[in-house]
């Protein structure tokens, strides 16, 4: 089966299995309103404690509070997508170690596709509209000389930093199948990165900004993009054509995820009876 193939089958089943998991959720509408709500509210107070910060101070690394406020609705909105469409691969430690993979090895799906629809949980929904609120709300705030290129890197910009994001997710649910109980680690990489990249670059040490830009390619999803946008400087040397980069360097963290990803489903050994 070539890989076209392959990962068509792999969104049939992730829409199969999806839409099973929303139809059961949906059968108590008030409940899932509520938790939806409560999704957006919780991770609202992320964006509070900027708005506090702000109350005493007039800028943040150089950039005002809209600017701050666009990096912000950026990774918020595309980790959100990430989050919504593979978050639950995270549990993949715990199939793991209790051998419940074994049952989605038998079936006729590939297994990414059946992890990452397990128990979809649309209430995630409200991460992602919390970020484009505040995203959409930054867009209008900000003052930008707009171009062609600059209307056209803002969704590329998302788009390809939910996949990069989602590619981190993959690459860490991969490392469970050697590590086992690593949920954790995996997040510092994945929640511990959009904490990371809410804030101007400037702020951080410059090595810092060069390991999320040259090892563990987090700037990509927001800050260089957007830096081009909001016509600022960029935190290291690096040429202007780096900004339109972010699908390139998408692409290559899917392959580079799911070479791991087939790694570990080739390590796994089961737990035995």
């Amino acid at each position: 089966m070539t890989a076209g193939a392959r990962l068509v089958e792999g969104l049939a089943a992730f829409r199969m299995i999806a839409a099973m998991w929303i139809r059961s959720t949906m059968t108590y509408r008030f409940s899932f309103a509520m938790t939806l709500l409560a999704n957006f509210v919780v991770n609202f107070f992320d964006f509070v404690v900027i708005l506090l910060m702000f109350t005493h101070v007039e800028g943040l690394g150089g950039l005002a509070f809209a600017e701050v406020a666009f990096l912000y609705g950026a990774t918020s909105t595309a980790f959100g997508l990430a989050d919504l469409a593979l978050g639950q691969v995270s549990r993949i430690g715990r199939r793991v170690r209790d051998g419940t993979l074994d049952t989605l090895l038998v079936r006729p799906a590939p297994v990414l596709a059946q992890v990452a629809a397990d128990r979809f949980a649309l209430r995630r929904l409200g991460r992602v509209t919390q970020g484009l609120f505040v995203f959409v709300w930054a867009l209008v705030l900000v003052d930008i000389d707009w171009t062609v290129l600059k209307v056209l890197v803002v969704p590329m910009m998302v788009l390809s930093g939910a996949v990069i994001f989602g590619s981190v997710m993959v690459a860490g649910a991969a490392f469970q199948f050697w590590a086992r109980d690593a949920a954790e680690v995996v997040n510092s990489f994945t929640y511990g990165g959009n904490t990371l990249l809410q804030y101007p670059p400037t702020i951080f040490a410059k090595d810092l900004v060069r390991g999320v830009t040259f090892v563990f390619p987090l700037a990509f999803v927001n800050w260089l993009p957007a830096l081009y946008v909001l016509g600022r400087p960029y935190p290291v040397d690096l040429p202007a054509f780096t900004a339109f980069l972010p699908p390139l360097v998408a692409v290559l963290c899917a392959l580079l995820a799911g070479a791991c990803w087939r790694a570990g489903l080739r390590a796994y050994r089961s737990t035995g009876s």
